[in-house]
C-alpha cells in the first residue's frame, strides 16, 4: 500500500532535500550564518535502503558545485519531518515545528535552523496534503487509517496524531499500533505520544508468536529458522520470561493487558496452550490466538471480546512513568531502570554537557 500510494512520501522526500539544498546553497552563497561545514547535522534522504549511498561526499567538481562535505542519505521515515509530521495538530503546528529543526552548528556552536535558513515556508507548504490523514477500506469493507510512520528507534514510532483525532471521534473503538517492541514503542507511546495528543489508552494488546518465544527460549544468535520450525514446548516455555518482563512493563501504566498470540499454521496445539495456559494461570490475565491475517476480522474475534470485557471491567486509572516537569537526567533514568532493567543510569561529561 505504501508503493507511491498519495504521495506522501514523496512530499516528505521532497521537502526534506528542499532543506539540504537550501542549506548548501547558504554555505555556498556567502555562508551569513557562519554555518560549519563539518557540523552539518541534516543529511539527505530517499525512500530506498541504497547503502551505498549511506556515507558520502558532496560538493566535488570545483567551485561552481558548492562546497565539498561529507554527507550523506538517510530513509525518507527516518526523517525529523516524518516526525513531526505524524506530531502536529494542525498546519500552523506543523510549521512551528518545523522552524526549530536543527539543520546545523555555526562555528560558535549555536544552532542553526530551518527557519534560520528561510526554509520553514516553502517546506510547509510542500507538506501540506501530507499532513492530511488517508483513510483506506480493508478487503473487509471496513475504515483504516494509513497516515505516516516514524521509526521508534530513533523517533516516537507512530502514526500521526491527526489520524488518531479523526479516529477517536467516528469509531467506538481507536486501535492504533506502537512500533517496535513494547519497551520501546509503548513506553514512547505512552509518555510521549499520549502527553502530546491528550489522550489516555483503555488498555493494551501485546502481539506474541511462537517462534519468537522459542527464539527467546533457546537464547538463539544467530537465530536458525528451520530449528524454530521444529515443535519444542520447553523451548516456549523458556522465552516465557521476555514475555512476562514486557507485560510486567505495561501494567506499571495502570491499564489492562490483553496478550494477543500470532498464529501461524505451523505452529502446534500444545505449544499455543502452554502461552495461553500461562497467561491465565501464573500471570492472571486475558490471551487469545490471533489468526487476523487468514481468516480477516473473524480470526480475531475472540481477541476483541476479551479486549472490550477488560476495557470495561477495569477500574484503574492510567498513569504516566514520569512527570513532564522532572530534568532530562530523571526521566532517562527512570526509563532505564523501570522499563529495560538498570540498576542505575551513569553520565559521562559530554552527555551532561549536551
Amino acid at each position: 500500500i505504501n508503493l507511491h500510494f498519495t504521495g506522501d512520501l514523496h512530499a516528505l522526500t521532497s521537502a526534506h532535500n528542499l532543506i539540504s539544498t537550501m542549506l548548501d546553497n547558504h554555505i555556498k552563497q556567502g555562508n551569513e550564518r557562519d554555518i560549519a561545514v563539518n557540523w552539518v547535522e541534516w543529511p539527505r534522504a530517499i525512500d530506498m535502503n541504497d547503502r551505498v549511498l549511506r556515507e558520502t561526499v558532496i560538493g566535488l567538481g570545483g567551485d561552481v558545485t558548492g562546497v565539498p562535505r561529507e554527507d550523506g542519505f538517510i530513509l525518507t521515515a527516518a526523517s525529523e519531518l516524518m516526525a513531526v509530521l505524524c506530531l502536529a495538530d494542525d498546519l500552523e503546528d506543523l510549521k512551528e515545528r518545523v522552524a526549530r529543526i536543527v539543520v546545523a552548528y555555526d562555528e560558535d556552536g549555536d544552532p542553526v535552523t530551518a527557519d534560520d535558513i528561510e526554509a520553514t515556508g516553502a517546506v510547509t507548504i510542500l507538506l501540506k496534503d501530507a499532513l492530511k490523514p488517508n483513510i483506506v477500506q480493508t478487503i473487509e469493507g471496513t475504515p483504516a487509517f494509513v497516515h505516516g510512520g516514524p521509526f521508534a528507534n530513533i523517533a516516537h514510532g507512530t502514526n500521526s496524531l491527526i489520524a488518531d483525532d479523526v479516529a477517536r471521534k467516528l469509531s467506538d473503538y481507536l486501535i492504533t499500533e506502537a512500533g517496535f517492541g513494547s519497551d520501546l514503542g509503548a513506553e514512547k507511546f505512552m509518555n510521549v505520544v499520549c502527553r502530546f495528543g491528550e489522550m489516555e489508552p483503555a488498555a493494551v494488546t501485546l502481539v506474541a508468536s511462537i517462534r519468537a518465544l522459542k527464539y527467546h527460549g533457546k537464547d538463539m544468535w544467530p537465530a536458525d529458522l528451520d530449528e524454530l520450525e521444529a515443535t519444542d514446548v520447553e523451548a516456549v516455555r523458556g522465552g516465557f520470561e521476555n514475555l512476562d518482563t514486557h507485560i510486567e512493563n505495561l501494567r506499571k501504566f495502570g491499564i489492562p493487558v490483553v496478550v494477543a498470540l500470532n498464529r501461524f499454521p505451523g505452529d502446534a496445539d500444545e505449544e499455543v496452550q502452554a502461552v495461553l495456559d500461562h497467561c491465565r494461570d501464573d500471570l492472571g490475565i486475558e490471551a487469545a490466538e490471533s489468526t487476523v491475517f487468514g481468516e480477516g476480522g473473524e480470526g480475531g474475534a475472540d481477541l476483541a471480546r476479551k479486549l472490550i470485557t477488560e476495557i470495561e471491567e477495569d477500574d484503574e486509572e492510567f498513569e504516566y512513568l514520569y512527570d513532564v516537569d522532572d530534568s532530562i537526567e530523571a526521566k532517562i533514568e527512570t526509563i532505564a531502570t523501570e522499563i529495560y532493567g538498570a540498576e542505575s543510569v551513569t553520565f559521562q561529561s559530554g552527555a551532561q554537557d549536551d
